[in-house]
């Protein structure tokens, strides 16, 4: 018996750049797709497209339309009679807009073919032609959703997320998905010590991704992930392959002292490789790249690896899809800007595989090579889709069991942990109350935290700023540096000691940390510390116009999904005395050091100096000098530092909990560690 197979093309294509110039781009850009669509001669087409209506979409979303009407009326697709469209252009909705576009068009030779509805839980026929654009939050064929700003911080929360679409195509189910990654937005941030922080926080989102299929409601089914992942290169190992044998160079600013460059010179002080923030240029730039052959930099193409148990994909054998120039005339050649980086992919998770019949031709490769696709060239897999083959279930548990065969459920299983009540101030002298069955969920930290995750690195801030421009030679240890980076314990203590007081005149805010050495148990010795006995006067929030440039650019730029009310406050106009006051220990000639390369105070305090002057501090929070930080300390192990920026609300907290405590906890601790909830 003859297996059916459907002839299925995927195309994924960032088209942000095309819309900068529509007049011109937008034709090139569909003649060379439906070009493309004709040679293959598929049954089924999927096109992912991410940035759609460009970077500047308040300008070019008009143009979405012209560019869905180029592909809708061709005659190259006039014999496909059933058509999807999916376009996210609401972009108003700051908590929604992702700017993802997924178009489907399906032969009129095949018949059997459903659409999944996520809200009926249910398949529904996918007849005549739809086009939904604008806002799509109703639509129930579609599941999309935006990467959540909790989990990535230190991210701006640009548009960046999935759009799923589930089919049932001549007997076999599967979904597809259009997805977009965080991008590198400093060379010199990138080519620190893989994997850089950009490459972490891809991963974690697309571990959250993987994570969310897994788990959620709709039911475990095979799907190919075709999108903008942004993977780049090692950036770091690729500059030392490209410099053996050259000198560094650092340039600096003609107008401060930053190092704004670094170049790469020969003997004859010739510069042969120059890296800036936004600058890669390679003295032989259109070949260094493709010789002695066009996949050389696939063995620094790492960012996969990290998935290799659930997520896979066909021989690459084409060169790095970006970046491109955007000009019409220099089609085929690199942009000076990044290292080339095969951002475009089409991955299949293992099931999906297993539906792709592999005597047929597979064929996975860049399109419009020589045609000006704009900044991304568009890849594409042409494959045989086998039908008939029902739901492939990557395993057959259920989506909160942890079964030790299944090296599936493992990956993504949920991690309980206990949390203990500290609201009784007497905690310290009383049994502590335990609650060993509570699992920490989305409520408390977003997502549940997989195994992965806590083989990661946690976070700091600090990391996303690049020290220097040129990359360390990490063979040989500044020592100086580790001195300057180091916290005693006596350092430590004085930083995390805060003691409870029972009454209270006035609301304290407490410390993110305590001190369990034994000579502070003594409840009679406890005192408070870095708080204030005297009520905070208010600021009060002077309103800005937003009628301004500058304050109405502030206002759109700014996508938060926090409760922050967006208030300018006038601080110098009001009272300075609104500090809060820090006092001294009881031992005397104690040292109060901030241990930052920001700035140093010391001052000798006594027992009789409590409420002087000397020993009032204004803390960041109200223009003082000092950093507020946040990390912990146990007897074996002292977590990373984290610095606060600003106000700490109850987003930061989240943050600083699922991205630095649990995962330090679970990783020394294991599953019995311990989470306080103040």
């Amino acid at each position: 018996m003859t297996t059916q197979t459907i002839p299925v093309l995927l195309v994924t294509a960032n088209v942000g750049s095309i819309f900068e110039d529509p007049s011109q781009m937008l034709k090139i850009w569909t003649e060379e797709f439906l070009r493309t669509v004709t040679k293959l001669d598929p049954k089924f087409i999927a096109l992912h497209c991410q940035e759609v209506g460009g970077k500047n979409y308040e300008n070019s979303m008009k143009h979405v339309e012209e560019f869905v009407n180029l592909l809708m009326s061709s005659n190259e697709l006039r014999l496909f009679d059933k058509v999807r469209v999916y376009l996210d252009e609401d972009y108003s909705s700051a908590e929604n807009f992702t700017a993802l576009g997924n178009f489907y068009f399906i032969h009129e030779s095949i018949d059997d073919v459903l659409i999944y509805n996520f809200k009926d839980f249910a398949f529904t026929e996918a007849s005549g032609k739809e086009i939904h654009s604008g806002n799509i939050e109703a639509v129930v064929t579609k599941e999309k959703a935006k990467f959540p700003q909790e989990l990535f911080p230190e991210c701006k929360w640009s548009r960046k997320g999935f759009l799923r679409t589930r089919w049932l195509l001549c007997g076999t189910v599967f979904d597809l998905v259009n997805i977009h990654l965080f991008h590198d937005a400093s060379n010199f941030v990138a080519m620190e010590p893989y994997p850089s922080v950009y490459c972490q926080n891809r991963r974690r989102a697309l571990e959250h991704t993987l994570q969310r299929f897994h788990s959620d409601p709709y039911g475990r089914v095979p799907y190919f992930l075709f999108g903008d992942f942004n993977f780049r290169t090692d950036t770091e190992s690729v500059i030392k392959k490209l410099t053996e044998g050259l000198h560094p160079i650092m340039i600096q600013s003609n107008k401060n002292s930053e190092f704004t460059k670094l170049q790469y010179t020969n003997n004859d002080s010739k510069t042969i490789l120059t890296v800036g923030k936004k600058e890669f240029n390679h003295q032989d730039h259109q070949t260094v790249f493709l010789s002695p052959s066009e996949t050389w930099l696939k063995s620094f193409d790492k960012e996969l690896e990290a998935f290799e148990h659930t997520l896979t994909e066909f021989p690459v054998k084409f060169p790095p899809s970006y970046p491109f120039e955007e000009k019409i005339t220099q089609a085929s050649n690199y942009m000076q800007t990044r290292c080339p980086a095969w951002c475009d992919r089409v991955l299949l998770s293992l099931t999906a595989k297993e539906l792709v019949n592999v005597e047929d031709n597979i064929e996975y490769n860049l399109m419009g090579r020589n045609i000006c696709m704009g900044d991304h060239k568009p890849v594409y897999l042409r494959m045989a889709l086998t039908g008939n083959a029902g739901i492939i279930n990557c395993c057959s548990h259920a989506a909160r069991c942890l079964p030790v065969s299944c090296e599936c459920c493992k990956k993504f299983a949920l991690v309980v942990i206990n949390v203990i009540d500290f609201d009784d101030n007497d905690y310290l002298l009383s049994t502590r109350k335990s609650y060993s069955n509570i699992p920490v969920d989305s409520k408390l930290l977003h997502e549940p935290i997989t195994r992965d995750m806590l083989s990661h690195d946690p976070y700091t801030p600090e990391s996303s700023c690049s020290r220097s421009p040129c990359p360390e030679n990490h063979d040989q240890v500044d020592n100086r540096e580790l001195r300057r980076k180091s916290v005693t314990p006596e350092e430590l203590r004085r930083r995390l000691e805060y003691v409870l007081k029972g009454n209270h005149s006035h609301h304290l805010k407490r410390s993110a940390s305590i001190d369990l050495s034994p000579q502070l148990v003594a409840k009679e010795k406890l005192r408070t510390r870095a708080m204030s006995e005297i009520p905070k006067r208010t600021i009060k929030p002077v309103l800005i116009s937003t009628s301004s440039l500058q304050s109405l650019q502030r206002l759109q730029s700014h996508h938060s999904s926090s409760g922050e009310d967006w208030f300018e406050y006038d601080i110098e106009s009001q009272e300075k005395d609104c500090v809060i006051k820090e006092y001294c220990d009881d031992t005397a000639n104690s040292n109060l050091n901030v241990v930052e390369n920001y700035t140093k105070v010391e001052q000798d305090r006594s027992t009789s100096d409590h409420a002087t002057e000397q020993c009032i501090v204004a803390t960041v929070k109200y223009g003082g000098g000092s950093t507020m930080i946040w990390d912990c300390v146990g007897a074996t192990v002292v977590s990373d530092i984290v610095k606060i920026e600003g106000m700490l609300k109850r987003d930061q907290y989240r943050n600083i909990l699922a991205n630095n405590a649990i995962s330090l906890g679970l990783r020394h601790l294991g599953l019995t560690c311990i989470t306080t909830r103040y």
